[in-house]
């Protein structure tokens, strides 16, 4: 796997990838390029067998500013299309790769910078960390980031971050469903790294097919939910790794995978 970008640090210790946002200069904002970058280091990543859990850092004392608004001033409007699709194709990279996403927030992570938390599989924060989607209040309302925030908070507490821009903090990211737990800011890569890591001893295709039915089966009504996910489930008890599992725990004794 390259491990060479401009704007991140990819760090490859199997079984978890660390993918660090390194534009500390410019609060780590999501440019075109760096979007770019992230989603093809994203693609790569998933394509290998040795990561099993990715953990989604920031350099620097914000986790992301959002969109570079230095890229958003006076541009045609396929510029913005071309910009905002990027967006799409990062997030989405996120939900379509087989590891499960950990971003790991010790800091300010504002309008994209929120929805990229929110995109993410599962996330930690500092309890120093705050979560903003401030674009209504210079002009520029944050619809993208809002697919991503009504899914992880709900519609009331969503449309209060989308409509007042007013900063959230660690704890009421919490209790909204915005990040998994809060921690000290000394203790936050442990725990993230804990958490990744203890991802990491399932086997990595049984947690890859569930990723995919989970978000396979979220937007459905329950009817239709529960006839994909009794599907998958009976595809799934035919897979090596199944068998395997439920024989280890029969017979009391650590399973060994083998990802078939």
């Amino acid at each position: 796997m390259s491990t060479n970008y401009e704007n991140l640090i990819v760090e490859l210790t199997a079984p978890v990838a660390r993918v660090t946002l390194n534009r500390p200069e410019r609060r780590n904002a999501l440019s075109l390029a760096l979007m770019r970058e992230l989603t093809a280091c994203l693609r790569e990543i998933g394509a290998s067998n040795e990561i099993r859990a990715v953990i989604l850092s920031a350099a620097g004392s914000v986790f992301s500013s959002g969109h570079d608004l230095s890229e958003m001033r006076g541009r045609s409007v396929n510029d913005y299309r071309r910009i905002f699709d990027a967006c799409v194709e990062m997030m989405t990279a996120i939900k379509n790769i087989p590891q499960p996403v950990i971003a790991e927030v010790q800091g300010m992570a504002t309008a994209a910078g929120c929805q990229l938390v929110a995109a993410c599989d599962l996330a930690v924060a500092s309890e120093e960390a705050k979560f903003a989607t401030p674009g209504v209040r210079i002009g520029l309302f944050c619809s993208t980031p809002m697919v991503e925030l009504t899914r992880a908070i709900g519609r009331k507490h969503a449309l209060e971050m989308l409509m007042t821009g007013t900063p959230i903090d660690a704890g009421a990211a919490v209790e909204w469903g915005l990040v998994n737990r809060a921690v000290p800011a000394t203790q936050l890569r442990e725990e993230t790294q804990r958490l990744a890591e203890q991802i990491a001893e399932a086997s990595p295709l049984i947690v890859g097919i569930g990723k995919q039915a989970f978000y396979a089966q979220i937007d459905l009504d329950q009817a239709k939910a529960y006839d994909y996910t009794k599907e998958v489930m009976s595809l799934n008890a035919m897979a090596q790794d199944a068998q395997e599992g439920i024989g280890a725990f029969l017979e009391k004794r650590k399973p060994c995978w083998s990802g078939r």
